[in-house]
């Protein structure tokens, strides 16, 4: 295909996203005296933290070609590590261990499917379930609850009328956009995941990289893990669960591609906002919740749809 043809494609799918919550923000305007009122609208900011942590680093992963579902057990092992340490040795540390934890399970998730060579979606399917066990084990399958009000200043702290937690959001994935953008280490990731063999044949670190966004993308779990114990005061080993459908269909909503090797951040940020005024929306409109689980599938099986009907049209 001609490149200018394949621009006007990439144009296509850019602008239909950002298209997509164009039409939904103006249609929920029109439908509702609540939904821009400065209170809502930071709401939905808010709600959409600890998906968009999850979606944005786990965009990258996507992109250098794997791909994480254990990242909502990694979240519950973060949280309730991160709460037990609160509890009893200090809310920093808590904070700190927590994150590291996430950082470390990733790692695992790494070393599983780069050098163990063990296919990504099989690999941290398995490890989701071990992660998730763990974290049964370690509340006790009980509620962790944090007495202590400090440690809600993670998620709760007020900056510039903004929430901690919505300011933690932004930094990371304007982090990851620039990674991936600015970099040299993006320049790996887009290779990696666009042919494997080939990046590798012409000395790009492949397996660091793959590696490298798994350590992101648990790191990231875990912060998110920790601000939503930091919200509620409380987790318990059910807490992340499904919380990584909801991210991998932003990345999906997004437009990023589950054959890797190509993507973006925004993108992604678009499929967690549409994700997050879907559901403000049904929740101002009092539509039935379980019809959000039709409408967001019927988005997904749009986005795939269109995915695999660019890469057709490019070749």
């Amino acid at each position: 295909m001609r490149p200018r043809s394949r621009a006007r494609i990439e144009r296509l799918r850019d602008f239909g996203i950002a298209g997509v919550l164009l039409i939904l923000f103006i249609a929920l305007t029109l439908s509702s005296d609540v939904f821009l009122t400065s209170t809502n609208l930071k709401n939905v900011a808010e709600q959409a933290v600890a998906v968009g942590l999850l979606a944005t680093a786990g965009s990258l992963v996507i992109i250098a070609g794997g791909f994480d579902l254990s990242a909502g057990a990694i979240f519950a092992v973060s949280a309730i590590v991160g709460s037990k340490l609160a509890n009893s040795t200090g809310v920093v540390e808590g904070y700190l261990v927590g994150i590291l934890i996430g950082a470390a399970l990733g790692l695992v998730n790494g070393i599983i499917c780069t050098v163990g060579r063990i296919n990504h979606f099989v690999g941290t399917l398995a490890t989701s379930i071990v992660f998730f066990g763990l974290a049964t084990k370690i509340s006790g399958g009980a509620l962790i609850v944090v007495p202590n009000q400090s440690f809600a200043d993670l998620a709760n702290t007020q900056i510039l009328g903004f929430k901690s937690s919505t300011l933690i959001f932004v930094a990371f994935a304007l982090l990851c956009g620039f990674i991936l953008n600015f970099t040299v280490l993006g320049r790996y990731i887009f290779a990696t995941g666009g042919n494997l063999t080939a990046a590798r044949l012409s000395g790009v670190p492949t397996a660091v990289t793959q590696a490298f966004t798994y350590v992101l993308s648990g790191t990231a779990a875990g912060l998110a893990g920790l601000i939503v114990a930091s919200r509620t005061l409380s987790v318990n080993a059910q807490t992340g669960n499904g919380i990584i459908y909801n991210a991998l269909a932003a990345i999906l909503i997004g437009g990023n591609s589950v054959l890797g090797g190509e993507g973006a951040i925004w993108r992604t940020v678009c499929g967690v906002l549409i994700l997050a005024l879907i559901a403000n929306g049904f929740n101002l409109l009092g539509i039935d919740p379980l019809y959000q689980q039709i409408v967001t599938g019927l988005i997904i099986l749009l986005a795939v749809g269109l995915d695999a009907w660019t890469r057709r049209a490019r070749t």
